[in-house]
């Protein structure tokens, strides 16, 4: 049984005002890390179905909040999660409010 991790995911792609810079999330893997949005919604969570999709406003979370795609989004594994986490938890995140 794999135990779930604890991520640091990161993006430079949008920066200033209202924009996620960073966030720790739970999830099994570095790709799935990658797919989780810093805001906490997992309607916002990047999914197989937006590939090849040129409206992808659901994953960037309205004017450009975060990475426009998962490549684009640096993962490191921090840690091991506590028995409460679930995957796709976002336990805290980095917001520049404006």
């Amino acid at each position: 049984m794999s135990v779930l991790k604890l991520w640091i995911i990161e993006q430079e792609e949008n920066g200033g005002y209202d924009t996620y810079d960073s966030a720790v999330v739970a999830a099994m893997t570095e790709e799935e890390a990658k797919r989780i949005h810093p805001s906490g919604n997992p309607k916002k969570n990047w999914t197989d179905d937006m590939l090849g999709k040129d409206d992808l406003g659901s994953w960037q979370y309205s004017y450009g909040t975060w990475a426009t795609h998962p490549d684009n989004v640096k993962a490191t594994v921090i840690g091991d999660a506590h028995a409460s986490v679930t995957v796709g938890d976002v336990i805290c995140a980095s917001f520049n409010a404006g």
